[in-house]
């Protein structure tokens, strides 16, 4: 049987030695899962297979050809896709041109359109994508924009797909046509790599898995037949998680953030909610449901039409995002890579934007020497794991991106924290920490909204949660009634199938 080997893979960065020697073998017709916490090596090994990064040293091997990338061309050439968290489409240009880009059909270089979209139609309709491919992608949901990656991956005949958090933004009804589609490449004798924080996706899609921690391989399970979520974890991590939510009571007082009759782009009725000091409230609701609308209507980043959101007993929140973040109302968006960091600036500089005016005398100078303090206290305080503080922010695991944007906001007077999917493509190990600085804000007496799609996660840390469907609050539940039925039953439009 032909496979994909990784023998002795090696790979270092300055003051990082993001892959050390690991090998393992995957065969065709397989779907294997790569797991590891944020910044085992993961997404490394995936840029090396790629060619995106050159291995220090090691060699990968295809049906027994040896692959030497040195670019992401070369990679597509040898049959090899990777279908990143973050798309790579041209969003301007129409579907059939993005599925074909580099080696469109042309005549005397004249381009034919005809048979781009003839070709088009026929490779859409091979991964059951009913798309146009006339419509420019930058048109198409998340979803779709998705299956024209895999189809592009299609017209270079890739043997090797792999995935990279396919399912972060996705429905539960999109899930399953991803997820049909995986079988049917793997069916066609297709190598799989499958990289997913989700443990139910690995264990309803995977049939075999690869640990990395800390750059090394750990363990490869051949079958996952026997295998539990403990093993998987323990192995990610190198202990035990008994209860990664590990929720901790606490003492609440009045009402910190008061929406009223609230109504703007997104949603179907005006929302009351509230959030008390020392509490966390709970968003949840499926793909769709409003979430993120109400926490940017909430922030005055989107024009509410209607009603107002107030802070304490007398202070609304003002029209846009910098009045609110005077009022002590801070917002960690769900796209933490466009809207949270600055990508191409560094740790320290991603920390300090909230504060830099603490730490420049007059308001003319900076200090170096304060910001540096300061970051390498947050660094430590919120446990980034960085090489320096002077590395570019987009250099980090997708945990520690998080955990450097939380420490920005803390070091500022906040009375109200805005959480959208805080643990968005985070491992366990990352979230059990994320999830620890919540509680910290919490005790403190921050009032935490946090929205997410995550059923286990918005059980198990709070305190009361608000269910959305269809822009709509549905109901608002306590911990102690706030049971699995209860929530999704909520949380599915009228005449939906209730999930047991």
């Amino acid at each position: 049987m032909s496979n994909l080997q990784f023998e002795s893979i090696t790979k270092t960065f300055p003051g990082v030695k993001a892959l050390d020697k690991v090998s393992f073998d995957v065969p065709s017709g397989s779907v294997h899962a790569l797991c590891g916490e944020n910044g085992a090596g993961k997404s490394t090994l995936l840029k090396v297979l790629s060619g995106v990064h050159p291995a220090d040293s090691g060699t990968i091997t295809l049906d027994g050809t040896v692959l030497k990338p040195v670019a992401p061309i070369d990679a597509i050439r040898a049959g090899v896709s990777i279908i990143y968290q973050e798309l790579h489409l041209f969003d301007e240009l129409s579907v059939a041109e993005n599925l074909y880009v580099g080696h469109l059909p042309s005549q005397v270089g004249m381009l034919k359109k005809s048979e781009l979209h003839a070709k088009a139609r026929e490779v859409l309709a091979g991964v059951g994508a009913e798309i146009d491919p006339k419509t420019k992608c930058g048109d198409l949901p998340i979803a779709q924009r998705q299956m024209v990656e895999i189809a592009k991956a299609m017209t270079h005949d890739a043997q090797v797909i792999a995935f990279d958090e396919p399912t972060s933004s996705l429905s539960e009804r999109e899930v399953e046509k991803l997820f049909a589609l995986i079988e049917r490449l793997r069916d066609q004798g297709r190598i799989i790599l499958y990289v997913s924080h989700r443990m139910d996706e690995i264990f309803r899609i995977c049939d075999a898995a690869t640990i990395l921690r800390d750059g090394q391989h750990v363990v490869t399970y051949e079958t996952l037949e026997g295998v539990t979520r403990d093993d998987i974890v323990s192995s990610m991590v190198g202990r035990s998680i008994e209860d990664i939510y590990d929720y901790r009571s606490r003492k609440t007082g009045e009402p910190v953030l008061v929406v009223d009759d609230l109504t703007g782009p997104g949603l179907a009725q005006p929302v009351d909610l509230s959030v008390k000091a020392g509490e966390i409230v709970g968003l949840y609701g499926l793909v769709g449901a409003g979430r993120t609308e109400l926490m940017n209507l909430i922030y005055g980043s989107a024009k509410k039409s209607g009603g107002s959101a107030v802070l304490g007993s007398a202070k609304q929140l003002a029209k846009g995002p910098l009045e609110s973040i005077k009022a002590g109302v801070v917002y960690c968006p769900e796209d933490r890579k466009k809207q949270g960091i600055v990508p191409i600036r560094s740790v320290q500089e991603n920390i300090n934007l909230t504060v830099r005016k603490m730490f420049s005398p007059g308001g003319m100078l900076i200090s170096s020497k304060a910001e540096k303090s300061h970051a390498a206290d947050q660094i430590e305080k919120l446990k980034v794991k960085t090489a320096n503080q002077n590395q570019e922010i987009n250099n980090l695991s997708g945990g520690n991106q998080q955990k450097s944007i939380l420490a920005r906001w803390l070091s500022t007077d906040v009375k109200v924290v805005l959480l959208d999917e805080p643990t968005r493509g985070i491992d366990v190990g990352a979230k059990s920490e994320i999830y620890n600085i919540i509680y910290r804000l919490a005790e403190s007496g921050v009032a935490v909204l946090v929205a997410t799609s995550e059923l286990p996660e918005v059980l198990g840390i709070c305190d009361r949660i608000a269910v959305m469907c269809d822009g709509k609050v549905t109901g608002i539940l306590d911990r102690s009634e706030a049971t699995e039925e209860a929530v999704v039953d909520l949380s599915l439009p009228k005449g939906g199938s209730k999930i047991a």
